[in-house]
């Protein structure tokens, strides 16, 4: 082996080591897949779906109203929810209808069998009649705060959400969920 050997050898290895260092900075910092656990954005998404996680969305673009995003609450890492209420509003479900800012606002992606039951957020927390509150009634709607979301699963009867552990912070929200990528006949994108 000659040095010309020697350096076209390490010139290739060196190629080598960049792809891989490139590909695991994409997967730590901008894309990876996810796959869902659970029922609670069924019919959007179904236990073991898997789905591509945009990890650098927000961190270019906000944070809106109907995303689905993969958040790390409590260690549990990775639960796909739908962002619902934004900094700034004031929220709450009354009759089967979602109110923001007290002005009615229709869930397009919820199907028309969905209820879901009367909550608000009050005091940075959401408050339920079946879980927190005998009475929602004696409770005003307040703002959420500064870099707070609440997020709830699209099957409503069967979701830990913000109903359940309260509004979720900017820093646990890991990414958004753009496409399905698996079963191989549902791949499309998440609406």
């Amino acid at each position: 082996m000659d040095f010309r050997d020697i350096k076209e050898n390490l010139k290739d290895f060196s190629v080598y080591i960049i792809i891989i260092i490139a590909v695991i900075l994409c997967v730590q910092y901008v894309v990876t897949i996810q796959q869902v656990l659970g029922p609670s954005m069924n019919p959007t998404l179904y236990e073991n779906d898997a789905v591509l996680l945009n990890k650098f969305a927000y961190r270019i673009g906000k944070i809106k109203r109907g995303d689905v995003v993969a958040l790390n609450y409590n260690g549990e890492k990775f639960m796909v929810k739908r962002v619902i209420g934004l900094p700034g509003e004031k929220v709450e479900y009354r009759n089967n209808v979602l109110y923001i800012n007290g002005e009615a606002f229709q869930e397009k992606y919820l199907g028309s069998d969905v209820i879901t039951e009367d909550f608000l957020v009050s005091e940075s927390k959401v408050y339920t009649v079946n879980y927190n509150v005998d009475n929602l009634e004696n409770l005003e709607s307040d703002i959420i705060p500064e870099d707070m979301y609440l997020v709830l699963g699209d099957n409503r009867g069967n979701s830990e959400d913000s109903r359940y552990y309260g509004l979720i912070k900017r820093e646990d929200i890991i990414g958004k969920t753009t496409v399905r990528i698996w079963p191989l006949s549902k791949i499309g994108l998440i609406k």
